[in-house]
């Protein structure tokens, strides 16, 4: 091969125009994170049944206006090619969808990765939506692209033909030219996948609204159907009027870009050491813990089934206060109830005798 020359089979994809996203370039193509579902670090692969505005997949949120309607879960068997995970919700029930119904699932994604869009002004970009769906229904699927406010958006509509069976799609929305739409780290744009739209809430496909809609009109509801199954995955936002190749990242890479918004640390023994700090009262100690990766805001944490360790006293963590954490680090300020802490010494914040033991960090749009 000459040098200067590009090979369309080594990129598996087109080369010409805006094909390759802004710029024409290969690197943030997608601006979907975890887009192929190979990140779960909140449930592991575990069957949920989320609350409204819960995280399931990382990235990936659900939003209902009524409890218990669905299940979503990581799954791996027969993927479409080229994948080895998906997104699976299953409806738990035959709910009929009033009119101020709504059931989705979505990602926002932070301004920073969407203000080369260059949306709400005159030279707004095309951006085209592609994914892998697979449903035990047919029929019209509906969803969105909202802005941070929830007063700009674009409802679209994709088509699942035949049922139990791998389909890819593709959407392109033409940029809006109005609006307002947030490019630091705040909501860029949320993108929304529809299982059961009421009336108030649905919209005209295919064009940008000033109304809250969440699908298109008359799109497929999910949750409708007891036992009905809706899979998606390979999800990509890019630049340009065509869908292109599936960018896939390294694991480390997706992962690392996960945990900017959520991280999680599970104890690998049974005394695993979370943290380090100083005994500085005899039931209290601060503690010291690096994050792999600077965070979007100064994170939330949480645990279970810690406890704190000065050399010779030991006993479980009861709460967490006075959190100094930066987007660096988490610095909480622990309480262990009935302590006997021995002030001055070190102190290791470690699983309490429990391979269960686990601490987070989130920091969610």
């Amino acid at each position: 091969m000459a040098y200067g020359t590009v090979n369309a089979d080594i990129v598996q994809s087109s080369v010409s125009g805006v094909s390759l996203g802004a710029g024409n370039a290969s690197i943030m193509k997608n601006r979907i994170i975890n887009g192929a579902m190979v990140i779960d670090q909140r449930n592991a692969g575990a069957s949920v049944t989320p609350a409204s505005s819960a995280y399931t997949l990382d990235r990936w949120q659900a939003a209902m206006n009524q409890a218990s309607k669905y299940s979503v879960q990581q799954l791996s068997a027969s993927p479409p090619a080229g994948f080895t995970n998906y997104l699976g919700v299953t409806s738990l029930s035959a709910y009929s969808v009033g009119a101020t119904d709504y059931f989705n699932i979505n990602q926002s994604v932070e301004g920073f990765n969407i203000a080369d869009f260059g949306w709400g002004g005159a030279n707004a970009k095309t951006v085209t939506l592609s994914a892998w769906v697979y449903s035990s229904l047919t029929g019209t699927f509906g969803g969105t692209l909202r802005n941070s406010a929830g007063n700009y958006n674009y409802p679209f509509t994709y088509s699942i033909p035949t049922a139990n069976t791998w389909t890819q799609i593709s959407v392109t929305i033409a940029g809006p030219t109005s609006g307002t739409w947030v490019t630091n780290n705040g909501i860029g744009v949320n993108v929304g996948f529809a299982l059961g739209v009421g009336s108030t809430y649905s919209g005209t496909a295919g064009v940008w609204s000033t109304n809250n809609y969440l699908s298109a009109t008359g799109a497929t509801s999910v949750v409708g159907t007891n036992g009905a199954t809706f899979y998606i995955t390979g999800v990509q936002l890019e630049v340009g009027s065509s869908a292109t190749g599936f960018e896939y990242r390294q694991y480390q890479q997706e992962l690392a870009l996960c945990q900017r918004y959520y991280w999680r640390n599970n104890a690998g023994t049974v005394y695993t050491s979370f943290g380090s700090g100083v005994i500085e009262t005899s039931t209290n100690f601060g503690a010291y813990i690096k994050l792999p990766v600077t965070m979007r805001a100064v994170p939330t944490p949480n645990y279970s089934n810690l406890r704190g360790f000065d050399g010779s006293n030991a006993t479980a963590v009861s709460s967490f206060s006075n959190n100094y954490s930066s987007t660096d680090t988490l610095n909480p300020y622990i309480t262990a109830s009935g302590a006997s802490f021995i002030v001055g010494r070190g102190a290791a914040l470690q699983a309490n005798g429990t391979t269960s033991a686990w601490i987070d960090a989130t920091a969610e749009l």
